[in-house]
Formats: C-alpha cells, structure tokens, sequence
C-alpha cells in the first residue's frame, strides 16, 4: 500500500546541484508543510505540462545547511530528479548484539 504524505510527514527533496558541477545533487531533510487539494491541473496550472495528472505534489519546507526554502515539489520515487521529492530509504536494523 503507498504512502500518503500529510502535512508534518518527513521525506527528502533532492537539490538541483549547479550546471557546471561545484556542487552536486544531494538529498535534504523537508517537511511537508501542505498537500494541495485537488487534480494537479487545478492545485498548480503552471506545471501541468510537465507534470503528469496523477503526479503527487506536496509543499515543503526543506531544511539545507544555509538556510530554509519553500516550494511546491512533484513526487520522485525512482529516478530522484532534483527538484522533487521521495520517501527516505529504508536501512536494515541494528538490533542485532555484537560479538565480544
């Protein structure tokens, strides 16, 4: 069953790192701060082409070394595009005990 983001869940949005490379893409800390109501055509016209209808859009407040940002973000869970956002991955436990 898929996750449903609601506002105050924890995902990462991925940066955009630089065109010429200084800096690379990474993964950030952000909080959702909203989930638009509705088809995306009607919660963001603006990204409509680029986007596709069943696309999940969340607004973020993403948490970077220098500072906060705000931005209406798509959902991203296989190809991790910057500008987009995903579920954190999952680790193993380690509730295993360790060897004396």
């Amino acid at each position: 069953m898929p996750q449903t983001p609601t506002v105050g869940r924890i995902v990462h949005y991925v940066s955009y790192g630089t065109p010429g490379g200084e800096y690379t893409s990474q993964c950030r800390a952000a909080i959702v701060a909203g989930v638009p109501v509705g088809a995306l055509p009607l919660a963001d016209g603006e990204h409509a082409e680029e986007w596709s209808s069943d696309t999940v859009v969340c607004d973020l407040a993403v948490l970077n070394p220098s500072g906060m940002f705000f931005n209406r973000c798509p959902q991203s869970e296989g190809e991790h595009r910057g500008g987009t956002w995903h579920w954190p991955e999952r680790t193993p436990s380690t509730n295993e005990e360790t060897p004396a």
